[in-house]
């Protein structure tokens, strides 16, 4: 079958998929029509047989899914099931809640909403009964005692799904955050009594898992922290058979140079072949391990996370990966290092046997110009225009004096690198206020939106929870 064409939509629906099949079905028997020759060219790339001037609807269904990626049309219901099943809408904490539920909401981590615990603590404080006022408080609070005594009398609650975000027990003790009672022996407990250690469940219904070993380690885009215990409860689920190859954590963990969490997850066997009930259900959704892994290693050659990629090429990664994600293509994470001006990275894949032929004199005089190698800056004419997305990676990864030798060699302060994003945005988004004012102080643009979100360099501050530096930008 041909590479797939399309990614599904965030949150996608039968009836939308249903309504894109019959708009191909009509494309094709309309040569009129403005989608007939694209409709034509899926048909022959995912379905081919003898000329026709029309087609049935299971067809273009059957189409339509292997555009997506899909064997076909049941399979791809099958994948929607999933979703609907698993898929958990995270929502804040709702002024409805019971008391049990508002702790267990601001007590844990739900990628929605994150506090520090501390107006958990604040109600369990006020009221510590709420310890054990069920099963998934008991989990959420370390109420080891109490959690072995309600299991033993009444087994079949270690796997029953409730509380506010419809989990099971194991899921609030590994999302939990209060920092109270004994985590790791409630863990076991619970894994003792049957608890799945590949609990988990799909963020709005995203395809990627986040499970039990997800809410231990932590980790995200707004750096929510790992759990007190993380290291000890990594390695009790692992222990117990917990899929060291955790897609969701290994991005969660890309953002910090902190690496505790790969010690126990490369020497439960991370990057090989492990039975994945989370594969069986999202199969080619769920990238493999082997993916994974060299995922990672590129974050950490984009990012020059060297220590990192020492312990990966340690561990047999593919100095010569491409990876998955389509923000960062097809390169390698030795092309990676070179064009992002980490040269001790670059020079650890080199040696690991990293090697490019694609590398041309635009590539290494911006790996220069990142990397302060003034001798070997070349100011070439065309330079902003054939990378444009210079300004936005300075301002992610090298700071300002990146940024000025940059508009040195004629790039715009607010020059548009990837999805539309500026250098302004970055900084924004890693709370870099330093970095921020320096570039509002040189004319960058605070209204500009990127292409993806429609946000602006405030917005990208408020949704990073800088709140501070969100008001600091905000146009009024």
């Amino acid at each position: 079958m041909p590479e797939v064409r399309w990614n599904l939509p965030d949150d996608p629906s039968l009836e939308w998929l249903k309504s894109r099949a019959k708009q191909l079905r009509r494309a094709f028997g309309n040569p009129d029509a403005d989608e007939h020759a694209l409709a034509v060219e899926l048909v022959d790339a995912f379905d081919p047989g003898p000329p026709t001037e029309a087609i049935q609807l299971s067809r273009a269904q059957r189409v339509l899914a292997r555009a997506f990626g899909f064997p076909g049309w049941s399979r791809l219901r099958e994948h929607l099931e999933t979703l609907t099943t698993f898929g958990r809408p995270m929502a804040a904490t709702s002024e409805d809640d019971s008391p049990e539920d508002r702790l267990l909401r601001l007590g844990t981590l739900n990628y929605s909403q994150w506090s520090d615990g501390s107006d958990a603590r604040a109600l369990l404080a006020e009221d510590p009964t709420l310890a054990v006022a069920s099963v998934y408080t008991m989990a959420a609070c370390g109420s080891a005692d109490e959690l072995a005594d309600l299991l033993r009398d009444d087994p079949a609650q270690v796997d029953r799904q409730g509380g506010p975000h419809r989990w099971e027990p194991l899921l609030y003790a590994c999302y939990s955050r209060l920092g109270t009672g004994d985590a790791v022996r409630t863990v076991q407990v619970l894994l003792d009594a049957g608890a799945e250690p590949n609990a988990g469940f799909l963020w709005r219904r995203f395809p990627s898992p986040f499970t039990a070993l997800t809410g231990v380690l932590g980790g995200g885009e707004r750096g929510e922290p790992p759990h007190q215990a993380a290291v000890a409860l990594a390695k009790t689920l692992l222990d117990a058979g917990a899929d060291p190859n955790d897609n969701q954590a290994f991005y969660n963990r890309m953002f910090t140079r902190d690496d505790s969490h790969l010690p126990p997850l490369l020497s439960h066997g991370a990057g090989h072949p492990h039975p994945s009930v989370w594969r069986d259900r999202l199969g080619a959704a769920y990238p493999t391990p082997e993916q994974m892994v060299g995922e990672h290693l590129r974050r950490a050659a984009e990012r020059g996370y060297t220590e990192r990629v020492r312990l990966l090429l340690k561990h047999g990664v593919d100095p010569n990966t491409v990876g998955y994600h389509p923000s960062l293509g097809d390169q390698t994470a030795y092309e990676i290092a070179v064009r992002n001006g980490h040269r001790e990275a670059a020079e650890l894949l080199a040696a690991a046997g990293g090697r490019s032929d694609r590398l041309d004199d635009y590539d290494l005089a911006l790996a220069a110009a990142f990397a302060g190698d003034t001798h070997r800056v070349r100011r070439l004419p065309d330079l902003p225009e054939r990378r444009p997305d210079a300004m936005r990676l300075a301002a992610a990864q090298h700071g300002i004096a990146a940024l000025a030798r940059l508009i040195d060699l004629g790039y715009d302060v607010s020059a548009r690198g990837q999805w539309g994003a500026t250098a302004l945005h970055e900084a924004a988004l890693r709370g870099d206020s330093v970095a921020c004012r320096w570039l509002v102080d040189h004319g960058a643009d605070r209204t500009a939106e990127d292409e993806r979100f429609s946000g602006t360099p405030s917005d990208w501050a408020a949704h990073a929870g800088h709140a501070e530096l969100a008001e600091e930008l905000r146009v009024s």
